[in-house]
């Protein structure tokens, strides 16, 4: 009996099974087909495959009945679809519905290759991929322990994980500043076809826009002024893998129709080049923002949001799963330790308590600055409240000078008013511009912290630009 991975064609065209076959013979694969639903579901029945690919149109239903059919009784099987030539709104359908990936009419078979060639790797690699496993991965260090947690709503993102990390569809994942985003888009890719292929990160909020398109597309030589030789873009890098795109709302409009034509085309043009090469990415993107909303306000494009937005991963806010928070700090207290060649500090009941009732506006990227802060502070190894200096701001429409403190934190110190800072500097012996840079980092790091960490929002809060506040972040060293 033969070990080869098989294929199921489900097709009603024998010239193009035989086609497909032929391609798959010459990969090593077995090949095996049905005309019809019918006998689709029949052949899944009697016999294992590794894959199923199937036409949209048979002559006793739709391709994608059979694909619904596979996703509640063989959940393990790759499917994937044939598609007519720009039929966007079948493959999108087909996406939501669990399919694997899809191919259009007629048949690029080298396309038609990669796609095969992931599916059987998917296949393979499926009997070692568990929930289990999964759970390991997004709890070791390298991690940042930002998956860790026993509640039902990490099991739930986990479970999710696991399901779309066996498609090729893109996902786009939503929540908060500081919820561990581009983790599930890490553990997205590691644990799916594309597990051996780069995953290239890139922050669409951080680009310039007039540097963007040579950033994603890559240039030639001579293209534009500054373009001494040819660069290959971020989309290119990723051949064989994932891009993450992040913030992906911050795109400019003329950048969000390049990317439309990269998701339908599947190939991309560098600036200054004549011809589209192609390309195989799987797009994953992330914005702490709502789309749907933006797309109302016509700042971004209602068919590009469609086609990244074809499965959606909601990241719970730490303020949601606080039963993990004391895990998730022992861990973090741990690695921290570790880096820093410090002993690991010990936390009070008091200190968990308060940590468990803190609403985290930054979310788990706030728990770490706190813990860390927390261990420069403790002088006898043992973290109490006051060493967590809990704040919780009043809202930008409150008109108090003062934060409004945490009940279980310690007291924070009042900011200094104007008039007093001379004095103060006099008395202290301190120099004035010391005590000017103190204030300017304290009311940035509350305006960061108001806003969640939308340097943006904190900004216009603050009353300068975001360039400015960016040269002041860099220049006051905050984290």
């Amino acid at each position: 009996m033969s070990n080869k991975p098989t294929v199921l064609v489900v097709d009603d065209e024998p010239d193009l099974i035989e086609l497909v076959s032929l391609t798959l013979g010459r990969m090593n694969l077995n090949t095996d087909s049905a005309s019809d639903l019918a006998g689709a579901r029949s052949k899944l029945a009697d016999k294992h495959f590794d894959l199923c690919l199937t036409d949209m149109r048979l002559p006793d239903g739709d391709g994608l009945d059979l694909v619904a059919w596979i996703q509640q009784r063989y959940s393990d099987l790759p499917v994937a679809v044939i598609t007519a030539h720009g039929n966007v709104e079948s493959a999108v359908r087909a996406l939501k519905l669990g399919a694997f990936d899809f191919v259009s009419k007629p048949l690029d078979l080298g396309v038609l290759r990669k796609l095969v060639d992931k599916a059987i790797k998917l296949s393979d690699r499926s009997s070692t991929i568990s929930l289990a496993a999964l759970a390991a991965a997004a709890e070791a260090p390298s991690t940042g322990s930002r998956l860790m947690g026993q509640s039902q709503a990490m099991a739930s993102l986990r479970e999710l994980i696991t399901r779309v990390s066996r498609s090729q569809a893109p996902v786009h994942i939503t929540g908060e500043s500081g919820t561990g985003k581009e983790l599930v888009a890490r553990l997205i890719h590691e644990t799916g076809g594309r597990h051996d292929a780069p995953f290239v990160p890139v922050n669409c909020g951080a680009i310039p826009s007039e540097l963007m398109e040579s950033e994603l597309f890559g240039h030639k030589r001579g293209s534009f002024t500054g373009a001494v030789a040819d660069k290959r873009g971020l989309i290119q890098s990723a051949e064989g893998g994932t891009l993450f795109l992040d913030e992906v709302a911050d795109l400019p409009l003329h950048m969000q129709v390049k990317l439309l034509r990269i998701i339908q085309e599947k190939s991309v043009r560098a600036v200054g080049e004549q011809r589209e090469v192609p390309v195989d990415v799987r797009i994953l993107s992330a914005t702490h923002k709502n789309l749907a909303e933006l797309v109302a306000q016509g700042r971004f494009r209602e068919d590009l949001y469609y086609r990244i937005d074809v499965i959606e991963i909601r990241v719970p806010a730490l303020r949601e799963h606080a039963e993990d928070i004391p895990v998730l700090a022992e861990a973090m207290l741990h690695r921290l330790a570790t880096r820093s060649g410090a002993q690991l500090p010990r936390m009070t009941a008091e200190a968990r308590a308060a940590l468990q009732q803190y609403p985290f506006p930054g979310n788990v990227r706030e728990l770490e600055n706190i813990l860390e802060r927390a261990i420069a502070l403790s002088a006898s190894g043992i973290i109490d409240v006051a060493d967590l200096q809990l704040r919780q701001l009043v809202p930008a429409a409150a008109t108090p000078s003062a934060p409004t403190e945490f009940p279980l934190a310690a007291p924070a110190p009042s900011p200094i008013p104007p008039a007093t800072i001379a004095p103060l500097a006099n008395a202290t012996g301190a120099p004035l511009e010391d005590q000017l840079e103190t204030l300017e980092r304290e009311a940035i790091v509350r305006a960061l912290e108001q806003t969640r960490y939308n340097k943006t929002a904190a900004a216009k809060l603050l009353g300068m630009s975001f360039r400015a506040l960016r040269y002041r972040v860099k220049k006051l060293r905050i984290e």
